[in-house]
């Protein structure tokens, strides 16, 4: 077991279906055929978004637009903080803070992070 676990390198990780080992950055096993997730630490010095943060920043305060501003979006955040006193942009913060908790952590990945 020992000698099987010093053959990988930093470059290579296990195949969450099979277990062969690849590449750390395939996307595809070419083992098995099975799409890896992708990796936590791809990201270029970006801060990784939080999906919980998100959905309590939109739920209790969506109307000023803190959740675009926490997910990058700073135009839409300023059009929210603009039209705050319409209740509008609450309204639509209480919308997205729901859609954002009850959706999976990998749409959410692909989507904000």
């Amino acid at each position: 077991m020992e000698s099987y676990l010093s053959s990988i390198d930093d470059n290579k990780k296990f195949c969450t279906k099979c277990g062969a080992i690849i590449l750390k950055e395939a996307e595809v096993c070419p083992q098995c055929g099975v799409r890896q997730p992708r990796s936590y630490a791809d990201h270029s010095g970006k801060s990784r978004k939080d999906k919980t943060a998100a959905g309590l920043l939109a739920i209790f305060l969506g109307g000023l637009g803190a959740h675009k501003f926490y997910l990058n979006n700073s135009g839409a955040g300023l059009l929210y903080l603009c039209f705050f006193w319409t209740y509008i942009p609450a309204l639509l913060g209480l919308v997205e803070g729901i859609l954002f908790l009850t959706m999976s952590n990998e749409e959410f990945d692909r989507k904000y992070n």
